[in-house]
């Protein structure tokens, strides 16, 4: 099998942004021998960052192991970066010969190994490895959590793998996708300062996987970006950084929550 190449097309049909990594089309340690299965993992890379911090390290590799390390990055915000068309270094030892770095496309999705998954970023996850089982004609079996196929990896964290093989399934079967972000958006209220309620922390969730959060927003809240992420009050805080939102989205900056905030929020 050649450098795959068509990795870039594969990922535009799910319809999440692609950025092509620079090089990407010759980048591999050879070309890709063949495609028996996908794996998944987290970057265990930085906290906060913005989208996808890990870059550099997927693409030219770490002290000890060369890169590329995946062919694919997946953001925070559920941005596909396609970094390699070649084998990769992702997986070894592996315990399934169908998930070898020589057998199989690994996907190194951001995540610090601890933080809660972006929904987005779920959304995304499920959706490429959909559309990677329709190329190469894999089951939904086929996908396996790095930590399923090497005893020795905890990636990724907290991912009912059962779970998302079903819904993956579902998306080569042609089910409907979710629908989760136009249905919140019937339902989704205006947010002022001062409110207190779930739906602030989704506004914190968004406003952090799209890059908006630097650490200085939650260095002195007790458990730090988990504790900052799970705040339900619409804080003064929150409410300058979601001005400094609006501004990068040209639309009016009064820190208030509504359709037209939610919008490019939930990338509607």
């Amino acid at each position: 099998m050649p450098y795959l190449t068509q990795l870039a097309n594969v990922a535009r049909r799910t319809g999440q942004p692609v950025t092509e990594v620079a090089g990407w089309q010759s980048r591999g340690h050879g070309p890709q021998p063949e495609v028996q299965g996908v794996v998944c993992h987290h970057t265990a890379g930085p906290a906060a960052g913005g989208d996808y911090p890990s870059l550099a390290v997927v693409r030219d590799g770490r002290p000890g192991l060369s890169g590329p390390l995946s062919q694919f990055g997946l953001g925070r915000s559920g941005h596909i970066y396609v970094i390699a068309a070649g084998r990769c270094w992702h997986n070894a030892p592996s315990t399934s010969p169908r998930h070898a770095n020589s057998s199989s496309l690994g996907i190194e999705a951001e995540n610090d190994g601890s933080q809660p998954w972006p929904q987005e970023q779920l959304d995304a996850y499920r959706r490429l490895c959909a559309e990677l089982c329709r190329e190469f004609g894999l089951p939904a079996s086929r996908v396996k959590a790095h930590r399923e196929v090497n005893t020795a990896k905890p990636d990724p964290h907290s991912i009912d793998m059962t779970e998302f093989r079903a819904a993956v399934a579902a998306l080569v079967a042609g089910a409907p996708g979710p629908s989760w972000m136009k249905e919140i958006m019937k339902e989704l209220p205006m947010i002022r300062p001062g409110d207190d309620n779930h739906d602030v922390k989704t506004v914190r969730g968004c406003l952090f996987a799209r890059g908006h959060v630097p650490p200085a927003a939650y260095s002195g809240v007790q458990n730090g970006l988990e504790g900052w992420l799970t705040s339900t009050r619409c804080d003064d805080g929150l409410v300058e950084l979601v001005r400094g939102f609006q501004r990068a989205e040209g639309i009016d900056d009064d820190g208030l929550i509504g359709p037209r905030t939610w919008a490019p929020l939930l990338r509607v």
